[in-house]
């Protein structure tokens, strides 16, 4: 039997121990609705510890914050006369205090929820209570969700408590007992009186400055210790750096932050000295579940910092809201815990009335990425789950679209082994996959630290607009590789811890020394895969890969790199400003995204090579992230390439030799005069059959150059059919051989074939030349080859005109022999074969 000091009974909950006892007996689930100083946190596990019904089994106690874990557990053995990890033990994600013999356990609640998917049975417990239960953290509405599902369907015997300071029990009890409501038990606080003074600032008087006034004010009319509600770590110390100086000398002051070292946290909670007076300025920590001796003075700042979903950042990030009134009280309430107190409230009793009663509950408000992913390893869709308040479908939607895009979702939005992994990760599931996908000690240490530092404020302070953007800078200064003037030391203290806190659950040797805060966009880029963005032309101007215009500005570190990746935007939608990014190469981009990464070869003509060249792009969706050119190699990508580049310039890069261009003309010459079957061969009909003609003799070619140098005569003849081709030099001959043992070459350039001809080589000559039945046009020329007529009818210029050109050939020519009648005369063979081409038949 657990005994307990007499003191103990005091406590106003005891006197409702064995209704709370009874209804768990009964009905297996109970609430109990107690105020602060009432004693539940410490007296009830103890008390219930022994009960027959517990069968032996351990009892669990969810506690929202590790201060008020490690406090309650503390004060627990303290009160049993034993050490911590005796009987009483607790659990946080940064430290185990628990031993074989432990019955009670105290966790924060992500113990139990990691607990509960390791084995959902949770053998050896046969209790979990649910303290501070309306705080309404979403970690413990997933835990609950989580325990009911388990009780309903694995351990029918597992009981439940929750506990509150505040009497919206009917929801709770509802969910807890089902059909039959779980039993309410309320209990009494033990609060004595509470003077409440407004006392809101002065015209143009900073918050923290009209907090200083008022500490100082209370430590001059009030007597006892004073508790300050802060919203964060930063207004605490700007308070305690203001106060320091002008506080009298029997004054301690001390911060009180779950992000402060132990040591710390418990000399915040320790009583004052006889003789000396402390000032404890604190966060919501100390708002229930946490007793700090000694307060008789309560200053209350009436802010808060919340979880809510940031657009900026693209995870759950912390805002400072106003508090609720039920927050008002409680916090109040410290005052009076041992004697009559007095609270300061820094707002006006008419803004008191016009607050929320209740802030709403955390799972309505932030991203439910995480709670996305519990529930895939769970197994159990959030719809067949008891939630107090269920989560949004659509947040929980974005959620499952985000993991789907990290890779912790398959396509059927089953959980993948990476998203198990991620899971060990305390960090949001951006940051978890970074982690759990980050190779080599350096990056994942890298990895580890950059999560802690995007979980938390900037380790540089002042406006946001005058900071650098890049995060690589920040490393740095982590590391001790550089120093900034805006550097907050105890921000980076803390951030160290918490990374060193990351590494150790992952498993990760965590070493400074081992970091390259260079690497910072490659690791960055494995949590925000859709933050990264290319530059424009401008420095300064990118664009990230949904399209949207990013801009840093033109003097920050990060406005001359190719691609950043964004870890904070400011929320813009059409021109973000990036206000945390890193540099990333497109080699680091292709090796972190490589199975998003698409590589496309592409042939095309480059103008100032003149010639045909393969690009080699690596694409990231719509985004280049680079590209190369080079000589293409052989094969039917680089034969249509050139057979384009040819279509596209109507032929001009093929040479026609003098033997290419009358073979076509004579081609083109008999498909004109009416002959079946011959092929177009002008440059429209060439163009148009291309890959019939040329392509055959394109194969292996890479070059425009090579193409030149194609045989043209060669390739177009061995397009014609076969008895095209032998028939071709009978009906376009390319000369006709004259009586006199001479040839006429033949042109087929006009509208009929022609031909320049002295008309001495025509002696002789009765019928007209022809070539497939068209007579040749004759061009006659003198013995000087100038012209002397143009003739298609050669026997009617014998007959008819000859006359008198024999007549004017005879006056300038005399040493020649011009007959009466050439038809008839014997050839005459002239001094030359032929006459001189013109230029164009050259």
């Amino acid at each position: 039997m657990t005994r307990l000091p007499d003191a103990s009974d005091g406590l106003p909950v005891a006197l409702v121990i064995d209704e709370v006892v009874e209804a768990l007996r009964a009905h297996g689930s109970a609430i109990l609705v107690a105020p602060p100083g009432a004693g539940k946190t410490t007296l009830v596990p103890l008390r219930l510890i022994d009960q027959p019904w517990l069968g032996g089994n351990k009892i669990v106690m969810l506690e929202p914050r590790r201060l008020a874990a490690r406090a309650a557990g503390h004060r627990m053995a303290y009160l049993l006369g034993e050490e911590i990890g005796q009987t009483v033990g607790y659990q946080t994600r940064d430290e185990r205090r628990i031993g074989r013999e432990t019955r009670i356990e105290v966790v924060t609640e992500g113990v139990l929820t990691r607990r509960l998917q390791h084995d959902p049975e949770l053998p050896g417990t046969g209790l979990v209570i649910f303290d501070e239960v309306h705080e309404r953290n979403l970690p413990t509405d997933v835990g609950l969700a989580l325990a009911l599902d388990a009780r309903r369907n694995l351990r029918p015997d597992l009981k439940l408590l929750a506990m509150s300071a505040t009497p919206q029990a009917e929801t709770l009890a509802r969910l807890l007992g089902g059909a039959t409501p779980a039993p309410i038990i309320t209990s009494d606080g033990r609060t004595h009186p509470i003077e409440l003074r407004w006392s809101p600032p002065g015209r143009g008087l900073k918050l923290d400055a009209a907090v200083v006034e008022t500490v100082l004010l209370a430590l001059r009319n009030d007597i006892g210790d004073v508790l300050v509600f802060l919203p964060g770590i930063g207004e605490i110390n700007r308070v305690l750096h203001a106060l320091g100086p002008e506080v009298a000398a029997n004054v301690d002051l001390y911060p009180l932050a779950g992000a402060l070292s132990l040591g710390d946290q418990d000399r915040a909670l320790d009583p004052s000295p006889p003789g000396r007076r402390r000032v404890v300025l604190s966060t919501d920590i100390a708002e229930t579940s946490l007793t700090v001796a000694g307060v008789r003075i309560v200053v209350d700042a009436g802010q808060a910092r919340v979880p809510r979903y940031d657009t900026r950042t693209g995870m759950t990030r912390l805002t400072t809201v106003a508090t609720s009134r039920a927050s008002a009280d409680q916090r109040a309430g410290r005052a009076g815990r041992t004697e009559p107190g007095v609270a300061y409230r820094m707002w006006s009793k008419l803004e008191h009335s016009t607050r929320r009663a209740h802030l709403e509950a955390e799972i309505t408000q932030v991203d439910l990425a995480g709670l996305a992913l519990e529930l895939a390893a769970w197994g159990t869709p959030a719809d067949r789950l008891d939630f107090p308040d269920p989560p949004p479908a659509r947040t929980l939607s974005q959620g499952a679209e985000l993991l789907r895009m990290l890779g912790a979702f398959d396509a059927d939005d089953s959980i993948t082994a990476t998203g198990r992994a991620m899971l060990d990760v305390p960090a949001h599931p951006r940051l978890a996959r970074m982690v759990v996908d980050s190779v080599g000690d350096g990056d994942r240490a890298l990895a580890c630290l950059i999560a802690a530092l995007l979980d938390d404020r900037d380790i540089l302070r002042g406006r946001a607009d005058d900071l650098p953007a890049d995060l690589s800078l920040r490393i740095r200064v982590v590391t001790g590789d550089e120093r900034h003037p805006r550097a907050d030391r105890g921000a980076v203290d803390r951030l160290i811890r918490r990374a060193r806190d990351i590494a150790r659950r992952v498993g990760v040797p965590f070493d400074l020394d081992l970091i390259d805060a260079d690497r910072a966009g490659a690791v960055l880029v494995l949590a925000y895969p859709d933050r990264l963005a290319v530059r424009r032309s401008q420095p300064g101007q990118f664009q990230l890969r949904t399209g949207t215009g990013a801009w840093v500005a033109k003097d920050d570190p990060l406005a001359h790199e190719t691609f950043v990746v964004a870890a904070d935007v400011d929320g813009d939608r059409k021109n973000t400003r990036l206000r945390l990014a890193a540099g990333i190469d497109a080699d680091e981009v292709a090796a972190t995204l490589g199975d998003s990464v698409e590589t496309r070869h592409s042939l095309a003509w480059d103008k100032d090579r003149g010639d045909i060249i393969e690009r080699i792009e690596r694409r990231l969706g719509n985004m280049k992230l680079d590209e190369r050119l080079r000589r293409p190699g052989p094969g039917p990508d680089a034969t249509a390439a050139l057979i384009d580049r040819i279509r596209s310039t109507r032929l001009a890069p093929l040479r026609w030799s003098p033997d290419a261009e009358q073979l076509r003309r004579r081609v083109e010459f008999l498909a004109r005069s009416g002959q079946d079957g011959w092929p177009d061969w002008s440059d429209g009909g060439l163009v148009r059959t291309l890959e019939t003609w040329l392509a055959p003799y394109l194969d292996g070619m890479t070059s425009i150059t090579e193409v030149a140098q194609l045989n043209l005569a060669t390739v177009l003849r061995a397009g014609l059919a076969w008895p095209q081709a032998s028939h071709l030099d009978q009906l376009a001959p390319t000369h006709v051989r004259l009586a006199t043992g001479r040839s006429m070459v033949l042109d087929y350039s006009g509208a009929q074939p022609s031909s320049s001809v002295r008309v001495q080589d025509l002696f002789g000559t009765t019928e007209h030349p022809s070539a497939a039945g068209v007579p040749v046009l004759l061009h006659l020329l003198s013995p000087a080859d100038r012209p002397i007529q143009i003739t298609s009818d050669l026997p009617g210029f014998w007959a008819g005109s000859w006359a008198e050109v024999r007549k004017e050939m005879a006056g300038r020519y005399p040493k020649h022999n011009w007959p009466t009648d050439p038809a008839a005369a014997a050839p005459s063979r002239s001094s030359r074969s032929s006459p001189r081409k013109r230029p164009e038949d050259r």
